[in-house]
């Protein structure tokens, strides 16, 4: 189990490809986009100099990673010889079932396919295969070379010898599994998105500011980042969808994604990756309060 190829070269396509790469994997990097291959190589290498510049590897661990990924923009020829495939594509059921599909027909017979959605039934996955014991989750967290969990999700027919197997890869690329059964969110959103939207529904009614919300999980719940400001950082757009699948999946009203979070992402506030969310960034991404938007 020396080939990984991994589909999607966004922000988690590019960094699950940068662990492997740097855990000595060979990586078949795979999109659709040259251009967004390009920028994911020009990622890794920036990331991979931040980590030489605070002394955690050296010049030559650089050029081994590099040396460990190739690039392709054709999906048959990026999964040609791969023991293992993450599928790390935008969360779109329709787009995953479509890559799962093209997979299952391009890839040996044995090839264990993973997919990196943070919220989709595996199950669901998995029955568009010929092969569903042999399709699990690899839940990344973001920014996967620093963030040391992987949930992983087996689907209702997921075998034991692959949960096992993809447990025991996860410890040799310096991660800690957590495995989870398969229900919408799994763990990690079923209890992050809920918090997400509930401090966007208390921005919403006016009980407190942007800066205020997240000072108080900050500075009281020794929370990294408060939640507005993560949800800029995962993407509102992803939020939406996670919600959108867990309200869908569970018909439970708590589940519901607020209306300011749906009016933001039709109005094309993302967050970090459009400039703007619930604050504004600069070239060096600090976050500053939309006052405009949000007192």
């Amino acid at each position: 189990m020396k080939n990984i190829a991994v589909i999607g070269a966004g922000a988690m396509g590019n960094g699950i490809a940068h662990t492997f790469a740097q855990s000595g994997y060979k990586v078949q990097l795979v999109d659709i986009n040259q251009e967004v291959l390009s920028r994911a190589l020009q990622t890794i290498s920036k990331n991979l100099d931040r980590l030489i510049a605070k002394g955690k590897i050296e010049e030559s661990t650089k050029t081994k990673t590099l040396s460990n990924i190739s690039t392709f923009t054709d999906i048959s020829e990026g999964v040609e010889y791969a023991s293992l495939v993450i599928e790390a594509a935008t969360e779109n059921i329709n787009l995953k079932l479509k890559i799962f599909q093209e997979l299952d027909a391009a890839c040996p017979e044995d090839t264990i396919l993973a997919t990196n959605t943070s919220s989709i039934s595996i199950t669901q996955i998995s029955a568009v295969t010929s092969r569903p014991k042999q399709v699990v989750g690899m839940h990344f967290m973001n920014p996967v070379p620093i963030m040391p969990l992987v949930e992983i999700i087996a689907g209702y027919n997921t075998s034991k010898e692959v949960l096992n197997f993809t447990e025991n890869l996860t410890k040799e690329i310096g991660k800690i599994p957590v495995i989870v059964n398969d229900y919408p969110g799994f763990i990690a959103n079923r209890i992050l998105m809920p918090m997400i939207n509930e401090a966007i529904e208390a921005l919403n009614s006016g009980v407190a500011g942007v800066h205020e919300i997240d000072s108080i999980m900050k500075l009281g719940m020794a929370h990294p980042m408060g939640p507005l400001e993560l949800a800029d950082f995962i993407g509102l757009d992803v939020c939406l969808s996670i919600l959108e699948v867990m309200y869908d999946g569970f018909k439970k009203l708590k589940y519901a994604p607020n209306p300011l979070l749906i009016n933001m992402v039709q109005a094309g506030k993302f967050g970090i990756k459009t400039g703007e969310g619930f604050y504004n960034y600069d070239n060096n991404r600090k976050a500053t309060v939309v006052a405009s938007q949000f007192s």
